[in-house]
């Protein structure tokens, strides 16, 4: 019984409490991941030069997806492990974990494989260009090394998570962030090696990050003991698992395509300067929501364990104080970004085409964050109850079903104007459907 009633507490605790304790941790851990890319960037655009943050930006879509897969794999069997920590199923937990550790392991090492071999066709296609090219390729092959032991370590993070532990998966993603600034540091400023610095400072955090977890998990702090046995693939686990880990998958395959389709496009209206100015907005999109997304990432567990435990009435209550407290941080975010756009850019790079041009460019992108907390809570619920098929749609619908089809039609008419004014957009729609949807579902089926 030592295994349900050390979980039990995300079924017993005040919600206003739960998220808090489990939402802290998680925007802190983002923030400093987020951080660590944002700080990345400003030293290799400062030690390397403003076409470095071009090329990173070619290589991140590639490195994202590869390591998205053990992310996938993490959520999808993390939403199986949370709900049968509920219904106290301990045999179900372990074999899930060790099937996500066997099919993370296979999965990224063929697509490892897969990603160095066609290389020279991939970068290109991605937007690495002109003199964009030769720098993303060096970065690329580095960090792809390093991509299996960083999709182990994302699939690592989210079981931790799942077992109410969110300190520790907290401090699972500080380690990296901090040993890739210091790595940054010794080998691109100090030892003055450029882009494989910057690529293997990277790769190098990855690693520390999975000795970490892998350290927790061998450990007595972990209730998840699991045998050899339990690493054998189970068909009824795998097909559960895929279809709830497809969502964050699909997510992250469609972000891969946005970039793609974004540094083509960009590079087409406005050459290398264009892709430079959205490697920057990139960044500050994923460092000013770490809170947002924490409370996304608090929200999981607990809703999945009250489902799975049948408490409904908990469940709704942690929706509705999960979209008020991510809404109102997304309000503080929106008027950060609104007042200081021009001191944000001038920290990256002091190249006078980009810093007049960005500013304008990062307000449309940021216009409708205060409404983004619907949207990603509303999806991230559908997730963690186990309902694959509308998790997957309404995860979509922001970038795959409003987002790149405006950026394949809006800069027909209104040039890289168009490219920017279709985030708010996309945001706005997108929004307006999950809420939909979300009120619907709870309407009908979190009735006790």
């Amino acid at each position: 019984m030592a295994f349900k009633n050390r979980s039990a507490s995300l079924g017993e605790e005040p919600i206003s409490k739960l998220l808090i304790k489990q939402s802290v941790p998680a925007s802190i851990g983002i923030l400093v991941m987020s951080l660590n890319i944002l700080v990345d960037t400003i030293f290799v655009g400062n030690w390397i030069g403003s076409i470095a943050i071009a090329a990173i930006n070619v290589v991140l879509p590639v490195s994202f997806f590869i390591a998205a897969l053990g992310m996938a794999i993490g959520i999808g069997g993390s939403s199986i492990i949370s709900r049968a920590l509920g219904a106290n199923d301990k045999e179900k937990a372990l074999k899930t974990f060790g099937n996500q550790i066997t099919v993370t392991i296979l999965v990224t090492v063929i697509m490892v494989i897969i990603g160095l071999t066609f290389a020279n066709e991939l970068i290109p296609a991605f937007g690495g260009k002109g003199d964009i090219f030769e720098p993303a390729k060096i970065y690329y092959k580095i960090v792809l090394y390093g991509v299996p032991v960083l999709a182990l370590s994302m699939m690592g993070n989210n079981v931790i998570r799942a077992e109410g532990k969110p300190k520790v998966a907290m401090i699972a993603m500080i380690i990296p962030s901090v040993g890739n600034l210091l790595l940054d540091y010794v080998l691109i400023n100090l030892l003055d090696m450029g882009m494989a610095g910057a690529a293997w400072a990277s790769t190098g955090s990855y690693v520390l990050c999975f000795l970490y977890i892998l350290w927790f998990f061998l450990s007595d702090q972990s209730e998840l003991r699991i045998s050899l046995s339990h690493f054998g693939l189970n068909t009824a686990i795998l097909k559960e698992m895929s279809a709830l880990g497809f969502v964050t998958l699909a997510r992250q395959a469609v972000v891969s395509l946005t970039y793609l389709l974004m540094n083509n496009i960009l590079f087409n209206l406005g050459g290398e300067s264009s892709v430079t100015m959205y490697g920057i907005i990139g960044r500050m999109l994923m460092f000013a929501l770490f809170p947002v997304l924490g409370v996304t990432q608090g929200f999981l567990p607990i809703a999945g364990y009250n489902y799975g435990a049948h408490k409904y009435t908990r469940v709704r209550e942690s929706i509705n104080k999960a979209i008020k407290y991510a809404g109102l941080l997304a309000l503080v975010i929106f008027a950060l970004i609104m007042t200081f756009p021009e001191a944000i850019v001038s920290v990256f790079t002091q190249d006078e085409v980009i810093l007049s041009e960005t500013p304008s460019a990062m307000r449309w992108v940021f216009a409708a964050i205060p409404i983004i907390a619907i949207q990603l809570i509303g999806s991230a619920y559908f997730q963690a109850i186990g309902k694959a098929t509308p998790a997957l749609l309404l995860t979509l619908t922001r970038q795959g079903f409003f987002f790149i089809p405006l950026i394949l039609i809006l800069p027909a008419y209104f040039g890289e104007l168009g490219v920017w004014i279709s985030f708010p957009i996309a945001d706005f729609l997108s929004t307006v459907v999950t809420g939909y949807f979300l009120n619907r579902e709870v309407r009908k089926s979190l009735i006790e």
